[in-house]
């Protein structure tokens, strides 16, 4: 037994993307041409350069963009990069390397042949898919079942009218395959009332099948609308409301219709899945007429028009494609019916028990959180005396689990529970090291515990025990030293037992509450008492940002290239080299809703970059990249703090139509860069990002200071506000 290696190909775009950075292309040059490739499914370069008419244009009127794309086509379809089959196993009588060579991908032993070829050479193919969610509804019912011992999520009802209502309200957050804001989408128009129709949803919601899901909804809605082509149709589509959207029911209408075999109805579905327009063509005139040959009689003898046949042909052809297996989707409308009947019915358990599962992702974890504020359920911090390695259910809340603190082991956690289960909760810090001894319990572990607010139990302040936990953890170590040694003399009898407890711990003002978020994110990965963008939303009403979310989600309203403004904290920054050996970064900024990768290249580096160090509170402005093979970014054209606002009440131009005004230069004066009305300025300019060439005098220095915006009507008032009409000239 063995996985199954796949070849990932050069797809049009990537094929241009990989080719362009070969030539030397810059980013920007090699950008433009990708994004005119049409994001049509399997789409060729061919086929791109006859439906595209500017990617055409570029082709014949550009020689370096035509060697780019001619180049591209080259190789385009080629293997790119070898990676595993997620699911695939091959299972052989004798070992498999009596059948197929084999080579390792990292750790895994994997086929050198894809699952075509294995298929091909009649060797079984399996796919075993593990989901994390099946252990996440075991885990929710193991505690469901400590104050209801009968419960059994294989006995709940499958009719449930509480769960179907919560799913079409949208609170799809954490339900398996339900909770993108598309899906969610769907269920909310859809109004799912049945396992049946989660199947569909599964099967539909997929590129392809997506442009059947208005019709799908309005049928059921109003069965009215429903229509079919022929009654013979009506047993197949029924259950789907008229429309085609599971392999088994292509199948089907073979099999009903054309009178093929179950057999041979599959090699036609799979023939059409692979666009093999030859057999696709040649099978219409069976479908229709019949093939004596093969045993098929044909639509037309079996009562079917022959102009409804070629209808319901092409319906087939069109969507075969993308057609899913509704076992397959059934299983996962199951498991999509469980999670949301616990999250329904049970959903402190089953919260926990979800971002048990997701420990090692922070990103999801915070999300997770916010959910459980929705919910109205308190996620309380971690604590050395009531938290696990897991989440868990406290009271009416959900205690933060240890095995989510960085630098800390499973063993130590099971060594800490252990001693609470045995002689109780731990009394005071000196207590626990004593108890602990020189075990798993390292510093580092102690300094993280520390940091993320696991000690707060204790009474003390954070810096009072970051101050003195180390020279404790030494005391106590040399004491224990001492008497496994039978180091005990005179004097030593006279001295306290507690060696730690000899350590007084100092009276500190607490760490301020910006230095405590960040070492809860440095220690746990996500805010735990709060975020650092709470101090800040008031300066940000009534202002343009986009919360990181709406960007970076499935339903973005951006388009590429669209100029956008957020607002976060900046997380990190990783300074490159780029090949004319200039400077640019990779900033990640976060705020409360998510976080987003941007490029700043060495113009912005150098006017903006003493902005965008780590923990700074920034507002952004920059161009919306997005690319199909990775999540969108933002290049970066301005960077300003967040306290530039402070006090700001600006337009948000998103709520009007701007209205440009023409003009080569915008002069603002002011009586100097300490004048009040200055940081007012920056932020209205920063309100109307664009090109336009900004000039601040100022009149005590008689200096210039230049800057760029968008000229707008709006803005200009707004300026002629601040400053008087005789400060603002546009000439």
């Amino acid at each position: 037994m063995a996985q199954i290696a796949t070849f990932g190909t050069m797809a049009a775009r990537g094929a241009i993307r990989d080719v362009g950075r070969a030539l030397n292309f810059s980013y920007a040059e090699t950008d433009i041409v990708a994004k005119l490739v049409p994001t049509t499914l399997h789409i060729t370069l061919k086929e791109a350069l006859e439906v595209s008419p500017k990617l055409k244009e570029m082709y014949d009127g550009d020689e370096r963009v035509k060697l780019l794309i001619d180049t591209a086509m080259s190789l385009e379809g080629m293997p790119r990069n070898t990676s595993t089959h997620a699911a695939g196993v091959v299972i052989t009588a004798e070992p498999v390397d009596c059948y197929v060579p084999l080579s390792r991908n990292d750790d895994t032993i994997v086929t050198q042949y894809t699952m075509t070829t294995i298929e091909e050479l009649g060797l079984l193919k399996m796919d075993f898919l593990g989901l994390r969610n099946l252990t996440v509804i075991k885990d929710a019912q193991t505690e469901i079942q400590k104050l209801h011992p009968e419960f059994d999520i294989d006995k709940v009802p499958d009719n449930d009218p509480d769960t179907f209502a919560m799913l079409a309200e949208g609170k799809t957050q954490g339900v398996f395959q339900l909770e993108s804001a598309g899906i969610t989408g769907v269920c909310i128009n859809m109004r799912p009332t049945s396992i049946e129709d989660l199947t569909a949803i599964v099967a539909l919601y997929r590129p392809g099948p997506m442009e059947s899901i208005p019709t799908f909804i309005a049928n059921k809605l109003d069965s009215r609308k429903i229509r079919y082509k022929t009654p013979h149709l009506e047993p197949i589509l029924k259950v789907t409301y008229g429309c085609i959207v599971y392999q088994e029911q292509v199948i089907a209408i073979f099999q009903a219709l054309a009178g093929y075999t179950m057999g041979q109805a599959d090699n036609i579905r799979r023939a059409i899945s692979k666009k093999k327009m030859k057999v696709i063509e040649e099978e219409r005139k069976v479908f229709v007429y019949g093939d004596e040959k093969q045993g098929i009689p044909g639509a037309v003898a079996k009562g079917v028009s022959e102009a409804a046949a070629q209808s319901i042909y092409d319906e087939i052809v069109d969507f075969a494609n993308y057609a899913f297996n509704k076992a397959h989707a059934v299983c996962y409308a199951v498991v999509s019916y469980q999670t949301a009947y616990l999250k329904c019915h049970y959903p402190h358990q089953y919260m926990a028990a979800l971002m048990t599962s997701v420990l090692d992702s922070a990103t999801k974890i915070s999300g997770y959180i916010a959910e459980c504020k929705e919910m109205g359920i308190a996620v309380l911090p971690p604590d050395i005396n009531s938290s696990d390695d897991h989440f868990t259910v406290e009271g009416n809340a959900i205690r933060f689990g240890l095995g989510a603190v960085k630098n800390v082991g499973r063993a130590l956690i099971r060594t800490i529970s252990a001693k609470r289960l045995a002689d109780g909760p731990f009394q005071s810090v000196e207590d626990f090291f004593q108890r602990m001894g020189d075990g798993e319990l390292n510093k580092r572990a102690v300094e993280n515990f520390i940091k993320c607010g696991a000690l707060d139990c204790f009474g003390h302040h954070r810096s009072e025990l970051l101050a003195v936990y180390d020279s404790m953890m030494d005391s106590v170590s040399v004491s224990r030293k001492k008497n496994l040694d039978g180091q005990m003399g005179m004097f030593s009898m006279l001295e306290p037992d507690d060696k730690a407890a000899a350590i007084p711990i100092p009276t500190l003002p607490e760490l301020s509450r910006a230095d405590m978020m960040t070492m809860e994110k440095e220690t746990t990965g996500i805010y735990i008492s709060g975020h650092p963008m709470d101090d800040y939303r008031g300066l940000l009403k009534g202002t343009h940002v986009v919360p990181i979310a709406v960007l970076m989600g499935e339903e973005n309203p951006y388009q590429d290239d669209s100029i956008v403004s957020v607002a976060g904290i900046v997380q990190g920054v990783k300074m490159k080299t780029t090949r004319n050996n200039s400077m640019m970064a990779y900033v990640t900024v976060e705020d409360d809703t998510s976080s987003v990768e941007m490029l700043a290249f060495s113009n912005v580096l150098t006017q903006y970059g003493g902005y965008l160090r780590e923990n700074s509170a920034v507002v952004i402005v920059g161009r919306l990249s997005i690319r199909d093979e990775k999540e969108p970014q933002i290049v970066i054209n301005r960077v300003r703090p967040i306290s530039d606002f402070a006090g700001e009440q600006v337009l948000p131009v998103q709520e009007e139509t701007p209205v440009t005004v023409s003009g080569d230069k915008l002069y603002l004066q002011l009586d100097s860069e300490e004048d009040h009305r200055y940081r007012k300025v920056k932020a209205i300019l920063n309100m109307f990002p664009g090109s336009g060439q900004v000039v601040l005098f100022f009149a005590d220095t008689r200096t210039r200071r230049g800057t760029q915006a968008a000229f707008d009507t709006r803005m200009l008032q707004e300026l002629k506000n601040v400053l008087g009409e005789d400060n603002v000239v546009l000439k």
